[in-house]
């Protein structure tokens, strides 16, 4: 289904893999807005269906999308439900071995990922920012922001330098 960028792709990946028969609130218009290259602030309550917002449209998407989330633990439990459900994702972290980190990052250029999870630390790290130039990325989302505001700067000061994702790929996501 990768590659398919259209409502109806969008309708059929929630049907198919989530097994929802239709959009909650306003996440038809987000997953739409995202598909088309747009950008989102979502804030919606706990189980209100935020990662649908971006997940959907990493799958429709061309390219991998990439998810800034502060957890080791979340990411796990995000990637083995993903896998749950057909969907191809993987992670970076300081969890991960060598062999595992190479092999995650064989997949994601080879096109077999579509969504990558990481760590805001490993953006600081010039051989994440290398990784990313030979990604074709369909998006970034930036998961648990609101921990950040809920116990400020100290949380994880990468948070504050989320910025170089714009800075250094102004096109992601690129407008269809």
């Amino acid at each position: 289904m990768t590659g398919v960028s259209t409502p109806a792709a969008a309708l059929d990946v929630l049907r198919l893999t989530f097994g929802y028969d239709a959009f909650r609130g306003d996440q038809e218009q987000i997953v739409d807005h995202v598909i088309d290259g747009g950008d989102a602030l979502v804030l919606m309550p706990t189980g209100g269906g935020k990662s649908l917002c971006y997940q959907i449209p990493a799958m429709v998407r061309p390219g991998v999308g990439i998810v800034i989330s502060p957890l080791i633990a979340l990411m796990h439990d995000q990637v083995t439900a993903m896998e749950a459900l057909g969907v191809r994702a993987g992670f970076l972290n300081s969890s991960v071995t060598p062999h595992e980190r190479a092999a995650t990052e064989r997949a994601a250029l080879a096109g077999e990922l579509d969504l990558l999870y990481l760590a805001p630390e490993r953006l600081g790290m010039q051989w994440t920012q290398d990784f990313l130039d030979r990604l074709e990325m369909s998006l970034f989302a930036i998961d648990e922001a609101h921990c950040v505001s809920q116990w400020g700067h100290d949380f994880r000061p990468d948070y504050l330098r989320l910025s170089v994702l714009h800075d250094r790929w102004p096109t992601v996501p690129e407008s269809r």
